[in-house]
């Protein structure tokens, strides 16, 4: 359990990174982590790539997810 939780909060902490003063709330990391794992695994820990990833992979993103990249410029 303490494990997966670890993963979470690591996969979280990649997704959307920093854009101009703050990074993304909790609530914007989790509602992109099933499709950071899905769409953009191999990016995880890259906070760049990531956040290309996930503007690249716009159309098949979440409802929740596609609002925050929106949101952050995407």
């Amino acid at each position: 359990m303490k494990i997966s939780v670890l993963a979470a909060l690591l996969l979280a902490a990649a997704v959307l990174p920093a854009a101009a003063q703050s990074g993304p709330s909790l609530q914007e990391q989790m509602a992109c982590r099933g499709d950071a794992s899905k769409f953009c695994a191999e990016h995880i820990g890259k906070p760049p790539q990531m956040n290309a990833c996930l503007r690249e992979n716009k159309s098949k993103l979440s409802d929740s997810c596609r609002k925050v990249v929106e949101s952050r410029g995407g």
